[in-house]
């Protein structure tokens, strides 16, 4: 899928409307929740593990989490049968192999040496954690070796799950491609591969795995859905990855990113593949306008499993695209701010049809350092992405496209608003409390674990 996007330029609010379905401002998750965090997902939202689950489904989770730990916002509590990963994003603790980052972080602390927190980005007191289920079983977790135990649970959960001969649901949140990339250092070899190119290629290594395990004990009858959650984080300069030609021009002459934490292109335009033997079409692309929000409907109508009631939903059923039937997906998509300008999960920015109307811009840290101003603007910018996927050149405003685009794009967000004033909406709790922090042994410098 070529025109497929997160739902949100960031992980928790991204991942939040995975599973429900739901844009921040219906769900109530429309910022990151911290190492600190109280709550998580509100427990009134329904998740996608929760439905399937009661429709009979054995359900797992294996990765990054990052919509609360503590508590009944544990996967455990959230539909998943099984859990094994990072409860939220894995630069947000220390580790005995930081990886490479930047700014660089150091390793954990050991014995009674002080905690070194150099930079504000880096995280020294407390270890990052490793969770099986309920219990945390490593802190702080091996990087390096982190890919490997994600392959090796997949394939475990995948032939228990075969042989039980109960359908099941496998939620894989990669640490890849987020910093610290883990991995051992570049060889000076004119073959070697730079951190970012390496952990590429351990990522392919990772899906390809799973992949091969679904196809020996899926038996041809499992579906392979493979998404982003947001655009590459460009503060962190090499290590991020490119944005391709999504190189929101207009912004990038301002300063600031115009990607993750943004409603440019490059914030939350994303690589998505759909997998299924004889059932999705091969070597086949689409350019139907789609979105993570629509991975909820969608794989609940292919399990014949019903919508939860009472509630209005942002993805649609899109299984005729998948199936190559069709190649209509959303008229409009509503892009939340994710943190760089405007409030928290606002509807800013408009996508309709070919077209792409912000109401405020705004640019992230770039790898300069530099942050775009936040501008507001009363008559918004609208760019063709048809002919201006580098959103470099708006439309002119006294133009005829231009006026006959406008009121189309205030009608789609205005009926939006009123839908979600209409809908039945959740708040989350982003309350702090540092006692909630995942510590598997408090006595000891960032609640290191023993030494097994």
């Amino acid at each position: 899928f070529v025109d497929f996007h997160a739902a949100a330029s960031t992980c928790s609010p991204s991942r939040a409307a995975l599973l429900t379905g739901r844009l921040g401002l219906r769900n109530g998750v429309t910022h990151n929740f911290a190492v600190t965090s109280v709550g998580g997902l509100p427990l009134n939202e329904t998740t996608l593990a929760e439905v399937l689950r009661g429709a009979g489904y054995v359900t797992g989770m294996i990765g990054k989490w990052h919509l609360g730990h503590h508590g009944s916002y544990h996967p455990n509590f959230r539909g998943f049968d099984y859990y094994f990963g990072v409860p939220y994003s894995h630069d947000m603790g220390c580790t005995d192999t930081p990886g490479y980052n930047h700014p660089p972080c150091p390793a954990c602390p050991r014995g009674d040496r002080p905690s070194r927190n150099l930079e504000r980005d880096c995280y020294s007191d407390v270890a990052l954690p490793l969770y099986e289920n309920l219990n945390i079983v490593e802190q702080p977790v091996n990087l390096s070796a982190l890919a490997q135990k994600y392959a090796e649970k997949a394939t475990q959960f995948i032939r228990q799950a075969s042989a039980s001969g109960r359908p099941f649901l496998l939620y894989v949140g990669l640490a890849h491609m987020h910093v610290p990339l883990a991995g051992p250092p570049p060889s000076a070899g004119p073959g070697s591969l730079r951190p970012y190119s390496a952990g590429l290629r351990e990522m392919d290594r990772l899906v390809g795995q799973i992949k091969d395990t679904v196809d020996l004990a899926g038996k041809n009858n499992t579906f392979l859905w493979f998404t982003g959650d947001n655009g590459p984080w460009a503060q962190k300069c090499e290590l991020a990855g490119s944005v391709g030609p999504f190189t929101g021009l207009w912004q990038a002459r301002r300063g600031g990113s115009p990607a993750k934490q943004t409603t440019w292109e490059g914030g939350h335009r994303v690589p998505a593949l759909a997998y299924w033997p004889g059932r999705v079409p091969v070597n086949v692309t689409s350019a139907a306008l789609l979105s993570v929000l629509d991975i909820f409907p969608t794989v609940l109508a292919l399990a014949g499993a019903p919508l939860p009631r009472g509630r209005r939903f942002d993805g649609l059923d899109v299984s005729q695209v998948l199936f190559g039937r069709a190649q209509t997906g959303h008229r409009a998509l509503f892009h939340p701010n994710s943190g760089a300008a405007g409030e928290d999960g606002a509807l800013q920015t408009v996508r309709l049809e070919r077209y792409k109307a912000f109401y405020v811009t705004g640019g992230a840290r770039a790898c300069d350092g530099s942050v775009g101003p936040e501008r507001r603007h009363e008559r918004p910018l609208i760019f063709d992405l048809e002919a201006d996927l580098a959103e470099a050149a708006p439309l002119a405003g006294g133009g005829a496209e231009y006026r006959a685009v406008v009121p189309r794009v205030a009608a789609a967000l205005a009926g939006a608003l009123d839908d979600i004033a209409r809908d039945r909406v959740s708040r989350a709790d982003y309350s702090q409390d540092p006692s909630v922090r995942p510590c598997c042994d408090p006595r000891r410098p960032a609640c290191r674990c023993p030494a097994a």
